[in-house]
């Protein structure tokens, strides 16, 4: 954008107003009257409205009716497809979960074009909860970069690694070469989508495929991503064949850096908390599915304090079964202070902070969106506080956290473009998805 003259008043192409501007940045700002001034998809302001810049208008100017101005959460860890298999087997450990169901449910289910179906539907479902940023590792991950792109929702997306026949790579051999085709096709192909590369787990992936993996993923300057320390069956198979947890596996490896997500992190102690600070490594906590697997709950409060970075994320529909991120951050909050008996754990700023502006630091997107602030891209929700369950509302991030839910969201942008206007979908016809899915989930169920 050229600048301005001096003296000169700037047109801007969006202009949100009349609501309470959360910004969730590094000080949690909160402005009664705030205003956000948009121009090339790009935050150009973000504050209170009696310290905005002089302008001539706007070409869409919103108008937030008193309700939450905040930044679009950010899911920092899913598998869109497998919301074709929400609800198909729940109430299970995990190793059931997925060896006997999930692994052949997809054997015989997946391929692009369930894969697109899923995308999408996990996309209508995404916007019109709040989400406006997601990282995801699955199959087929080129159908889901394409289907993603259509929606217009932001994206971190990596084609799924495993040392056995998988869709799309039949051939374990050809694994790494795959994820590493497919993330060279999209590196700088859209400036929404992110590509990335995803090893399963260190049980389900060799150490020389982890290596390999982190190898290209180094090359292209991309997140490696990576389920470790998930479950404590994993955690005793892990001392049983290495010695090691599965964090100090991984870093005997040395794939853990800056640019790598280890997902679920729940059996960890202070060792391996230390040396995840110490790598810079980023940690990326389901709570909702780790609690219904059965798994245990991830030390965040700990990790906060260890200068572990941290975010929040759903999982996959399969296993969550939703992508409500507004519930992730309700359940994580309240179950620290449970277990460690003290109401201050985790509080409300913290919550929206690692639904926000921490994921979106953990999948390497901290410089482009999770906050409101200048510079960043235009990434923003607007949640309507005239609804029973917002009312009466003393302290809007109390109230983002433990009263609203998703059938608030009122208003989603993403890069200054609205995809959500009034609760509705602008841009995708969700009857339309929701009809396929349930086609596909006729052969699916048999």
């Amino acid at each position: 954008m050229q600048p301005m003259k001096k003296g000169a008043l700037m047109t801007y192409d969006l202009i949100i107003e009349n609501g309470i501007l959360l910004t969730a940045d590094e000080d949690s700002h909160i402005h009664k009257d705030g205003l956000i001034c948009i121009a090339g998809g790009e935050i150009m302001f973000a504050g209170p409205r009696d310290k905005a810049p002089e302008r001539k208008g706007a070409r869409q100017v919103v108008d937030a009716c008193g309700g939450i101005i905040m930044p679009g959460l950010v899911n920092s860890h899913t598998h869109v497809p497998m919301s074709i298999f929400r609800g198909l087997a729940d109430d299970l450990p995990l190793e059931t979960w997925l060896n006997e169901h999930m692994f052949p449910a997809e054997a015989s289910h997946i391929n692009p074009e369930t894969v697109r179906i899923g995308t999408l539907l996990s996309c209508a479902e995404m916007l019109l909860s709040g989400t406006t940023c997601f990282c995801d590792g699955y199959f087929y991950e080129d159908a889901v970069a394409q289907a993603a792109s259509e929606t217009g929702l932001r994206a971190v997306l990596a084609h799924g690694i495993i040392d056995f026949p998988a869709p799309g790579v039949p051939d374990p051999s050809q694994n790494v070469r795959a994820s590493a085709s497919y993330a060279k096709e999209w590196k700088g192909k859209t400036p929404l989508i992110t590509p990335s590369i995803f090893c399963h787990s260190p049980y389900t992936c060799s150490a020389e495929t982890i290596q390999n993996a982190k190898k290209e993923a180094a090359a292209l300057g991309v997140l490696l991503q990576i389920h470790a320390a998930e479950s404590k069956f994993e955690h005793t198979q892990s001392m049983e064949q290495h010695g090691l947890s599965p964090v100090r596996y991984l870093d005997g490896l040395g794939v853990l850096d800056e640019n790598t997500l280890v997902v679920h992190g729940v059996w960890v102690d202070d060792k391996d908390m230390e040396i995840l600070s110490q790598k810079n490594a980023a940690v990326s906590v389901t709570t909702h599915s780790e609690m219904k697997l059965a798994s245990g709950v991830a030390p965040i409060p700990a990790y906060l304090r260890a200068g572990v970075r941290v975010g929040l994320g759903t999982d996959g529909p399969a296993s969550n079964n939703n992508h409500d991120m507004f519930s992730e951050m309700d359940l994580t909050a309240k179950i620290h202070k449970a277990l460690n008996l003290d109401p201050t754990e985790l509080d409300a700023a913290t919550a929206i902070a690692l639904a926000a502006r921490m994921s979106a630091d953990a999948i390497g997107l901290g410089a482009v969106t999770g906050s409101l602030e200048k510079g960043k891209r235009a990434d923003i929700i607007v949640i309507d506080v005239d609804a029973p369950n917002m009312t009466p509302m003393y302290h809007p991030e109390s109230a983002v956290v433990y009263a609203a839910s998703a059938d608030n969201v009122k208003h989603v942008f993403v890069d200054g473009r609205q995809l959500v206007q009034d609760g509705r979908l602008t841009s995708m016809d969700l009857e339309k998805i929701m009809d396929e899915v349930r086609s596909l989930a006729k052969a699916i169920g048999g």
